[in-house]
């Protein structure tokens, strides 16, 4: 007797995405000193008819929401797994910017693990090129 296939979590998410007709979703990474570009790749995503997700908060700028050390600590922890959520959620993923760091990296190793597509505003900067 053969049982059916399970499907894995993410085989689920993709099927209600077609079941509702989502258009593909792109996530967008980098260094938040690219917020300025963030903002307008955002922009031409959405243009094109894509659902974007990205950063929202930049800790690099001040906000009283992350005066505290101690506070901004634990929120840059629960920033950086909301950020993988969207990467997991996404069809796709975006890098801007033309400079790489150890965070942005690291969204880079884990959509590619997931087998998301990641395309570059600069490719340059790709760290597997």
């Amino acid at each position: 007797m053969s049982y059916p296939q399970l499907l894995t979590p993410e085989e689920k998410l993709a099927d209600a995405k077609k079941l509702l007709s989502l258009p593909r979703i792109v996530a967008i990474c980098g260094s938040t000193r690219f917020m300025t570009e963030m903002n307008e790749a955002d922009l031409r995503e959405t243009k094109a008819g894509k659902i974007v997700v990205k950063p929202g908060c930049d800790m690099k700028s001040p906000h009283e929401l992350w005066s505290d050390p101690v506070e901004a600590e634990a929120l840059k922890v629960r920033l950086d797994d909301l950020h993988r959520a969207k990467i997991r959620l996404a069809d796709e993923v975006l890098v801007v910017g033309d400079y790489i760091g150890d965070s942005t990296r690291a969204e880079i190793a884990y959509a590619r693990s997931l087998g998301k597509p990641v395309r570059f505003t600069h490719p340059e900067v790709d760290p597997d090129a």
